[in-house]
């Protein structure tokens, strides 16, 4: 085959179907496509071609997408006043990670996100809670989310960290014990706010901006212009935020 039917069968394999449905009789169809097919099976290296280009593009059309997501929604991802903010309020970045508790991706990236937090200085961070794993994951999240609704953002930040390295049973008992450590006020207020409606409305709008996001996994962190699903270690996460700093 020459380089001009080359050219032809990779167009035709890229083409939208539009183009594809050609006017060829079905003779001279079945012979073009027989001649294509010995030329790939000679030169395989076209198909890898192919290959590349498709999955270019479908890299492209999914960054768009979650582009135009992150825009409809922004206001809920970055300013939602029901979810915990740290790091540096007026940070030039925000990371948004919508996180579960019995996740072990979300544990292994705990200390990693506390780093990158800190020795950046200037990010702003944002927690989502996004219990998916079962009742125990639902449970610490509503723990967490009644401490921030009743003790404020402090003591969030104290159980928050305790629950991400807890290795045992999510219990009403371990949760008690957590929050006596963090030095709450009034424990058992907080274990009966958990069921409450104003706690059960946090976990309902993080899983429906979850949804609309298309995230169905933990950890999955949202850096400014940035949908990332799952973990990235610390120097990848580094790489991301100088990223969008610098474009």
């Amino acid at each position: 085959m020459n380089k001009l039917l080359a050219t032809t069968a990779l167009a035709l394999a890229l083409a939208p179907p539009a183009f594809a449905q050609s006017k060829l009789s079905d003779a001279e169809r079945a012979d073009f496509r027989a001649e294509v097919r010995a030329y790939l099976l000679e030169e395989p290296e076209v198909l890898m071609e192919v290959f590349a280009i498709l999955e270019e593009r479908r890299n492209s059309d999914a960054v768009a997408d979650d582009l135009a997501m992150l825009e409809t929604n922004k206001d809920e991802i970055f300013n939602d006043p029901a979810s915990w903010v740290g790091g540096n309020p007026n940070g030039d970045i925000t990371v948004v990670e919508f996180m579960d508790y019995r996740c072990g991706y979300c544990k292994k990236a705990f200390e990693d996100v506390a780093e990158l937090v800190s020795s950046d200085g200037n990010i702003r961070f944002v927690v989502k809670e996004f219990p998916i794993l079962g009742e125990q994951s639902d449970l610490a999240s509503r723990f967490a989310i009644a401490v921030l609704q009743m003790d404020g953002a402090a003591a969030y930040e104290k159980v928050h960290d305790a629950l991400m390295v807890m290795r045992g049973e999510v219990t009403p008992d371990n949760l008690a014990s957590i929050g006596k450590d963090a030095g709450l006020a009034d424990v058992d207020a907080v274990l009966a706010h958990m069921t409450s409606a104003e706690v059960t409305a946090v976990i309902d709008a993080n899983r429906a901006l979850a949804q609309r996001l298309a995230i169905n996994g933990t950890p999955t962190f949202v850096i400014d212009n940035t949908l990332v699903r799952g973990y990235v270690p610390l120097d990848g996460m580094r790489q991301i935020v100088e990223g969008q700093r610098e474009g």
